[in-house]
């Protein structure tokens, strides 16, 4: 998967850019994270209880910092 997508999710949560996050969720090709991201975004829309929204938000943390920690990074240059 494009370790860009990863990157720019975190971005957006950071900066709690939820328009961008839902075009990213749209044009991403890892469907895991289209999932985590929906999930999140309707949390934060659409909060039934606050727990659940933290949890959505955990929950997308995880998987971004997984994601990032088994996809290979194509652009990584090792300075000496």
């Amino acid at each position: 998967m494009n370790n860009q997508d990863y990157e720019k999710a975190l971005h957006f949560m950071i900066w709690g850019q939820w328009d961008d996050l839902l075009v990213l969720m749209v044009r991403t090709r890892d469907h895991f994270l289209s999932k985590k991201i929906e999930t999140f975004l309707h949390s934060c829309y659409y909060p039934s209880n606050e727990i659940e929204m933290l949890e959505s938000h955990e929950n997308l943390l995880n998987y971004l910092d997984h994601a990032q920690s088994t996809t290979p990074h194509s652009n990584l240059y090792i300075f000496r």
